[in-house]
């Protein structure tokens, strides 16, 4: 049911735009742990520039506001974590 509101159906717009911006930041980050997660397993060594690329699409997710800043530490710590064991 749409609202009848003025104020409430721009909402409904203005939170669909955002839930599309934010879905597409998201689904950017998940790749780039995907193809780095890929990159340890096939070669460790070559990992390190993809490291920095993932750091980086999880960096900007903070930037804009779309994930919290601890939880990107948090994942950036971990794969650097998962990157050094696999170098071993």
């Amino acid at each position: 049911m749409l609202p009848n509101i003025r104020s409430a159906r721009k909402r409904v717009k203005v939170t669909a735009k955002k839930n599309l911006r934010n879905r597409m930041v998201k689904s950017g980050v998940k790749t780039a742990v995907k193809k780095l997660t890929a990159s340890i397993a096939a070669d460790p060594g070559a990992a390190g520039a993809q490291l920095s690329a993932t750091a980086s699409a999880i960096d900007k997710a903070v930037a804009k506001g779309i994930i919290h800043k601890n939880t990107a530490n948090r994942k950036k710590a971990r794969l650097a974590v998962m990157l050094n064991h696999a170098s071993k």
